[in-house]
């Protein structure tokens, strides 16, 4: 199969875009849904075979330079915050889309021909400046 040409490519590039631009609020992390037990000797949860006391939603996600950050999410949140989870994993599948494509057009894109000679294959060595050796008087 042949290559896609750069007009394809930009096409590709630009519904890409165009599905991004769709994906609506989203957020990083994930959800877990947690059961405990409260620890009093009494409860039902005390009793063998209780899941104890739940479900608890917490919502956590990494931030960067950071520690892990969470929350306790409320029952009528947790459907809302499951789907803009699933936005961000579709942002985040788009954006790697966007730079696979955005990558290709770069190599398909010829060059222009006016390259500096550091780029072009120019001669090794030091700056373009002359050096501060001592000259001698004129």
């Amino acid at each position: 199969m042949s290559e896609p040409s750069l007009a394809e490519l930009e096409a590709e590039r630009e519904r890409l875009y165009a599905q991004l631009s769709v994906v609506g609020d989203f957020r990083r992390g994930s959800v877990s849904e947690n059961w405990r037990r409260c620890g009093k000797p009494n409860c039902a949860c005390a009793q063998p075979g209780h899941p104890g006391h739940g479900p608890r939603f917490l919502w956590v996600r990494t931030v960067r330079g950071q520690r892990t950050r969470g929350r306790q999410l409320a029952a009528v949140e947790v459907e809302k915050v499951r789907g803009e989870l699933a936005a961000y994993r579709e942002f985040a599948a788009l954006a790697e889309r966007i730079v696979e494509v955005n990558e290709a057009i770069c190599e398909a894109r010829p060059a222009s021909g006016t390259a500096s000679p550091s780029v072009a294959g120019g001669e090794k060595g030091g700056s373009a400046t002359r050096s501060r050796a001592r000259r001698p008087p004129s």
